[in-house]
């Protein structure tokens, strides 16, 4: 009896195997037999499309894509069901929750239909499922047709006001168009670190690219990264008279997202953006959709991600001034790119870096003494201003081409090439003072003479010559508008777009050059006495710049330059006669001149104590004294910061991933002993208690760029630094907050304000 039973237990489940078996040995459909699809109209404004799903088989929810193929016809939103949680393989071929659709499935979709719209739908449906038997397909697209019904359902003269109505952008009640049609919104979970987000712009709309922003609700393990926007259109508003950027047709936001969770999770962002309709001359109030986006696992998060891969905020957060320069070159709008730089090379003109550049100029104009005119002198003028932007346009194509390898005013910054020109300004001022034809052999001050003359103005190739090396060897101390050119050049390897961009730079930064030199020579006294004094302080100012290039050459020591400075103030006062007694007869100009004299000398003296003492500031001879107890010179903020000076590429790896291991944010300084604004860097900034007391938890790191060797170049490349001074935050990942890098000078207070924001929302 037992057996019997035994036997009939088999023998059943044997039974229910055999189906298992079958479905097991069974070939995968065909997608397009295991996802059927079919469309039709679902009345004359939207459309249905189904699919019949084959048993075992399901399709992804965040997978679907609508594709119109017929011109005059735009599809709105996709109206999804809710689909069912289902445990099996996700997209990027792991286990887990996922949202599916099984047996079957119906979309509505809105379509919008012109006047001049064909009667048929060319219909494409992207999608992708899998089998329960452990297989997927790849993304799959299924095009369909679908006849539309005619628009007969209107009145002879409905129809003529709606294609009216239509055609002025106008809805088809003679109003404002819905905004929802004005503006067919659409999105796509690319991956599970991309969104892209999409909006189909009726004609005669558009939308702001600046009221575009993107809010994430707090969710753990995942925050919006860099946001890649399509490119827009220039805009000027005649009321408010202020330049927009603007979207017609069709905009397209890309969200990079930074995952330190791999798991699926639904990710809840609010997309805000707003749009005007052009003829009626109205605006749309904000728009704001919400969203629950289902997204996929991943093993691509934010911790596999290479230190020299920066991340930002959303559309709606700080973008850094090098960010702003670099967006708008690899805009390729050649009239934008040309107003902005010429812009920023206006701005540039008006730093401390470039005031040495009008004395030279000056000085080539004075030169021609009494044979100067307006004419002569713009013709001066523009060759040096035009020789300068050659100049500068030339570094932006070497360092496209060559990728950001290569910068040429470091390699002018080397000693061989300061010192001998800081002898040459010298030669150039004792010329100005009149002193070859008192103390040099006929022969000699002859030759000089001749080589002197040519570079102040006696040659238009002395001039140009003079320009171009004035652009190398004095420049622009690195600040945001030139990094943001350089970098964007060398990224894209653009040698035409770095030379213009470089080139609109330098001519904007020219032309108060240009003005000053035309000006300087219609005004410059033709004869007299006062033409000698001109030459003399001409002399002085020269000899000042020479001073300027000795101050980038490191071995030349601090003290020794202070009294430099010094002997220059005291000599000064000494020509213009502050140790001799005024005549009674004598001039108020000669009593202010002596006053002056008197006021030098004194500075003079002051700069020496304050050489002598440990200063090495000229224009504030008292900071870092020891006369004046501050505690806030350059040696108390290195001992109070703890910089830890790195060489390579190597050493910025190691100590960012030992700072992200113990969970602490990272600050990286650029440093080279020639570069101005990096020692006002150490005087100013990293002296100011509040700043010690901000970065107390930050590991802090110095690159000394000084040498600019293969080893230096690299790590500028790495981490796309183009000159210094530059300071990169990496938060406790171990990743560059790009947004908030730091290029050129910056004042203490607003260095406060940069820190505090990396610490806030990172």
């Amino acid at each position: 009896m037992l057996n019997k039973i035994a036997t009939s237990l088999l023998s059943l489940f044997l039974i229910c195997l055999l189906p298992l078996t079958a479905i097991a040995d069974e070939e995968p459909l065909m997608p397009d037999q295991a996802f059927k699809i079919s469309a039709r109209a679902d009345g004359p404004d939207a459309i249905r499309v189904d699919w019949d799903l084959a048993k075992g088989y399901y399709l992804y929810l965040d997978k679907f894509k609508f594709v119109s193929n017929s011109a005059g016809i735009t599809l709105g939103a996709a109206e999804m069901p809710r689909g069912t949680m289902h445990h099996g393989i996700r997209p990027d071929g792991s286990e887990g929750q996922v949202e599916i659709f099984k047996d079957k499935l119906s979309v509505r979709i809105p379509i919008i239909r012109s006047a001049s719209a064909a009667s048929t739908l060319e219909l494409t449906a992207k999608s992708q499922g899998c089998a329960e038997i452990g297989i997927c397909y790849p993304p799959h697209q299924q095009k369909v047709s679908i006849e539309l019904p005619p628009a007969a359902a209107k009145s002879a003269i409905s129809q003529s006001l709606s294609s009216l109505s239509q055609s002025l952008g106008l809805g088809d009640n003679g109003g404002p168009m819905p905004v929802d049609q004005a503006f067919a919104f659409s999105h796509e979970v690319i991956d599970g670190n991309t969104v892209k987000l999409h909006w189909q712009i009726a004609k005669d709309h558009y939308l702001y690219k600046e009221k575009f922003n993107i809010k994430l609700d707090n969710v753990a393990g995942v925050r919006i990264g860099k946001v890649d926007f399509s490119t827009a259109q220039p805009k000027h508003d005649t009321v408010l008279q202020k330049d927009y950027e603007v979207y017609h047709d069709q905009a397209d936001l890309t969200l990079n997202l930074i995952r330190s969770n791999p798991a699926q999770m639904t990710l809840p962002l609010q997309v805000i953006y707003q749009g005007c309709a052009e003829k009626q001359g109205i605006c749309y109030p904000p728009q704001t959709r919400k969203l629950d986006l289902v997204l996929p696992a991943t093993t691509n998060t934010s911790a596999a991600t290479p230190a020299n891969k920066a991340t930002t905020t959303t559309a709606g957060g700080f973008v850094s001034a090098q960010d702003q320069s670099a967006q708008v070159l690899a805009s390729g709008g050649l009239l934008q790119i040309i107003i902005y730089f010429f812009l920023g090379g206006l701005a540039l003109a008006f730093t401390a870096c470039m005031y040495p550049m009008i004395p030279i100029l000056s000085s080539i104009i004075v030169g021609q003494g009494e044979k100067v005119t307006t004419a002569s002198a713009f013709g001066m003028s523009l060759v040096y201003v035009e020789s300068m932007a050659i100049t500068f346009g030339v570094m932006g194509a070497v360092v496209a081409m060559f990728a950001g390898g290569v910068n040429l005013q470091a390699y002018f910054q080397s000693p061989w090439i300061l010192i001998p020109f800081s002898i040459l300004f010298v030669l150039l001022a004792l010329s100005m003072f009149g002193f070859y034809t008192i103390q040099m052999p006929a022969s000699l001050q002859g030759r000089l003479s001749e080589i002197s003359n040519k570079q102040r103005g006696g040659s238009f190739i002395g001039i140009a010559i003079m320009g171009a090396l004035s652009a190398l060897i004095i420049g622009p101390c690195a600040g945001p508008v030139v990094i943001g050119a350089l970098a964007v050049a060398a990224k894209e390897g653009n040698i035409l777009l770095g030379f213009i961009a470089m080139f609109v730079l330098g001519n904007g930064l020219g032309l108060p050059l240009l003005i000053v030199g035309t000006t300087g020579g219609k005004f410059m006294p033709k004869a007299g006495t006062w033409m000698d004094v001109v030459k003399a302080v001409a002399g002085v100012i020269l000899l000042s710049i020479a001073i300027l290039f000795l101050e980038r050459v490191s071995f030349i020591p601090v003290k020794l330059l202070m009294m430099m400075w010094s002997a220059l103030f005291i000599v000064s006062g000494i020509y213009m006669g502050a140790l001799e007694q005024l005549q009674k007869e004598a001039s108020g100009w000669m009593r202010l001149w002596k006053g002056l004299g008197i006021v030098l000398i004194l500075y003079g003296v002051i700069v020496m104590l304050g050489g002598l003492t440990g200063a090495r500031n000229v224009t504030d001879p008292f900071h870092g004294s020891s006369l004046i107890s501050t505690g806030g010179g350059a040696v108390a903020a290195q001992q109070e910061l703890h910089f830890k000076r790195i060489k390579s590429e190597a050493d910025l790896k190691r100590e960012i991933a030992a700072a992200s291991a113990s969970g602490k944010y990272v600050m990286l300084d650029f440093y080279a002993d020639w570069c101005t604004y990096c020692k006002q860097f150490e005087d100013y900034v990293f002296s100011n208690p509040q700043v010690q007391a901000q970065l107390k938890d930050f590991v802090l790191l110095q690159a000394d760029i000084t040498a600019n060797d293969e080893t230096d170049r690299a790590l500028n490349k790495y981490v796309g630094v183009q000159a210094p001074p530059a300071i990169l935050f990496f938060d406790k990942s171990g990743k560059e907050v790009r947004n908030y890098r730091i290029v050129g000078e910056m004042d203490a207070n607003t260095f406060l304000t940069r820190v505090r924001q990396v610490l806030k929302n990172n």
